[in-house]
């Protein structure tokens, strides 16, 4: 029998969430993959840049998130690379869910992609957008703390 993989480990960041939108809350979701995409994933070929998700019919669909499938893939498949993942959640949450993101101005973002218990799941977030100005206090804030690191470091030697 095969080793499983790390029950923690992070396969997948989408770092331009952090600095796009404010989280409100945090949740995960399983997700509903083929064969070829889990190998895919095995090997890291995600993006989860440009993913987000959406609502139909009271489920969670992922759309966006590209799996590029491996060079060894089944002739007999047509993997389709920007293939709609539907995410698993529980009902209650998924209504509360929904009822938050039909509020003006909430979106659900994927965060990450990791390893649980031998399952692929996918980290979302309750967000808000941030407007232009957030994102130039956010770069400043960075900024300082990156200069008040140098000057520490440079005290200490």
């Amino acid at each position: 029998m095969a080793k499983k993989p790390d029950t923690s480990s992070r396969i997948a960041d989408n770092k331009k969430a952090a600095f796009n939108y404010f989280f409100e809350e945090r949740f995960e979701a399983g997700m509903v993959l083929e064969g070829w995409e889990v190998k895919a994933v095995r090997e890291g070929k995600v993006q989860l840049t440009d993913g987000y998700v959406t609502t139909r019919n009271g489920e969670l669909f992922l759309l966006g998130c590209q799996i590029n499938p491996l060079r060894t893939a089944s002739t007999h498949v047509n993997p389709d690379a920007v293939r709609t993942k539907k995410l698993l959640m529980k009902k209650d949450d998924i209504r509360r869910l929904i009822g938050k993101v039909d509020q003006k101005g909430y979106t659900l973002v994927p965060l990450n992609l990791h390893w649980k218990n031998g399952k692929i799941k996918c980290e979302i977030a309750l967000a808000k957008g941030k407007a232009e100005h957030d994102k130039r206090d956010t770069i400043k804030d960075r900024e300082g703390k990156r200069e008040v690191e140098r000057a520490m470091k440079s005290r200490h030697r």
